[in-house]
């Protein structure tokens, strides 16, 4: 009942299709084609009939119509074990078709190119091949059905084994029908979506859609009894972690990636030469330098307790000397544009760390959203990309104005301020890290962690806070440890109490207006 006598085959995507057909004609399956595929299908010596000739009815409406036609659908959706669906087929000459080989007009890849037509587009929207598949996939019991090259070998070895598909293939041929035009459709959603005038956007989808390809299983999730995978979004083509290529070190994990990303995330804020060091999802350590290894010493040197184990990440190619840094103690994973051949010699020697070089470019233009997953839903929201693109042109709120290495410090801080959790204080020179005091629930108490944590002397340095300071109790805090200015982000009920009590310390403060709250 479940041998394969006759397979229907129609691709946009032609790899391995040709040696996959010999081998199915070889066994003494009749094959049905259409168009191109028939085509290449009869150069290379494959014997075909046309799906015309198999329903009697010629393609038309320049190729749109093709395979929708109950010859095609009948002996796709007919049910071998149920004796009126086969009684039905014979009395209407529907011969059953056991095998399909579709996939889709390439829309993305159309799209994607630049000045494509909006008649282009519409013209690659397939609507025959998506049929098929969802007609063969829900009869998936009795036909097979096959959307990637990857899976022509499989099913044609079971072809060979037993004549047949098993029944446990068949079913994850059919899951993996669904996902491909599930993210077909999304993508075409998706390109209207942009024709739509910008007068008459709505700002964001009353129905969502996301579609993701799995990268990988994590050995296990953000704790050991979670399990987890890796999914990445389609077409970015911004440098990120979710595209690096890993050159060695163990597995990525859950906690790898976070932390991998925000490292990242963070280097990319300077055009200077930086240095960022992460750990448990915070930066412990941010420093420019000239070099690339002075940078990356004096993040390490911020907090070297925090930074053993930490992960890393630069804007520039590593060489050889700041690898030598880094093999010289414990850290967990390395990210970077670029290594130099002698600086991948040098990680060689610490094997077990994650090196991910996520290309030559470190710039890109940023997109995408931000997306916070809740129980039961989903919190969707624009990326944080806020930045000041000069610190000078903002409001001094005090009667002293920063000096120009106050205003240098104060671009530097604001930048890793963006970057740690709520509250978050961070005492900065104009080029490194000093003190930072993290996701407190308490704006003071996240300055005397900032005070506690410095390994060197606050006295000055300049801060930055990515919230108001609600009272002034924070600043006069801050100012016992010696700093000279501030820059905050202005908008309490107690903004003139926190401006007088700055004036007393003669402590220069500038309002962003713009805050930088992560959770």
């Amino acid at each position: 009942m479940g041998k394969v006598t006759r397979a229907l085959i129609s691709v946009s995507h032609k790899e391995g299709v040709l040696d996959f057909a010999k081998e199915l004609a070889k066994l003494g399956i009749e094959i049905l084609s259409t168009g191109g595929t028939a085509k290449m299908l009869r150069d290379g010596g494959v014997p075909v009939k046309d799906v015309s000739e198999f329903t009697g009815f010629p393609e038309m409406l320049d190729g749109r119509v093709k395979t929708l036609h109950p010859k095609v659908h009948g002996g796709l959706l007919g049910i071998r074990s149920n004796p009126e669906h086969v009684k039905q087929m014979n009395q209407h000459g529907i011969q059953p078709i056991d095998l399909v080989v579709v996939n889709l007009y390439p829309f993305e890849q159309t799209v994607a190119k630049p000045g494509v037509t909006f008649e282009d587009a519409i013209e690659n929207i397939d609507i025959g091949g998506p049929t098929m598949l969802r007609s063969a996939a829900k009869n998936h019991r009795d036909v097979a059905v096959v959307v990637s090259p990857r899976d022509y070998g499989r099913v044609l070895e079971e072809i060979k084994t037993s004549g047949e598909v098993s029944a446990k293939t068949k079913f994850e041929l059919c899951r993996t029908v669904f996902l491909h035009t599930a993210r077909y459709d999304s993508a075409i959603s998706a390109w209207m979506e942009k024709q739509v005038p910008d007068d008459e956007k709505t700002r964001f989808p009353n129905i969502l859609t996301l579609q993701l390809e799995k990268v990988q299983n994590l050995r296990y999730g953000e704790n050991p009894h979670q399990q987890g995978a890796f999914y990445r979004e389609f077409g970015v083509k911004e440098p990120c972690v979710a595209h690096a290529r890993q050159l060695q070190g163990k597995e990525m994990s859950f906690n790898n990636y976070l932390d991998a990303n925000s490292a990242l995330e963070l280097a990319k804020e300077y055009g200077g030469t930086a240095a960022v060091i992460v750990k448990h999802n915070n930066p412990c350590g941010v420093a420019t330098g000239n070099t690339l290894v002075e940078a990356y010493r004096k993040a390490r040197d911020c907090d070297p307790v925090s930074a053993f184990g930490g992960v890393i990440a630069f804007n520039r190619l590593v060489d050889a000397e700041t690898a030598r840094e880094l093999t010289a103690t414990f850290v967990e994973v390395v990210v970077a544009p670029e290594f130099a051949p002698d600086a991948l010699e040098e990680l060689k020697k610490k094997k077990d760390v994650r090196v991910l070089d996520i290309g030559p470019k470190i710039s890109g233009t940023p997109e995408g959203m931000d997306l916070k997953k809740v129980v039961g839903g989903l919190i969707y929201q624009d990326r944080d990309l806020g930045t000041i693109s000069d610190v000078k042109a903002l409001l001094v709120a005090t009667k002293r104005k920063p000096t120009e290495d106050e205003y240098a410090g104060l671009a530097f801080a604001w930048k890793v301020c963006k970057h740690v959790k709520s509250n978050a204080i961070v005492f900065t020179t104009k080029d490194r890290t000093v003190g930072i005091g993290a996701g407190q629930m308490s704006r003071l108490d996240s300055v005397r962690i900032a005070v506690l944590k410095a390994q060197s002397p606050l006295k000055g340095t300049v801060l930055a806070s990515d919230a108001f300071f609600p009272f002034r109790d924070g600043l006069d805090e801050a100012a016992k440890a010696g700093i000279t200015a501030v820059i905050q982000p202005g908008g309490s009920l107690k903004d003139e109490e926190v401006i007088k009590a700055a004036d007393e310390h003669g402590i220069a403060m500038i309002f962003t207006k713009m805050r930088h709250f992560r959770h």
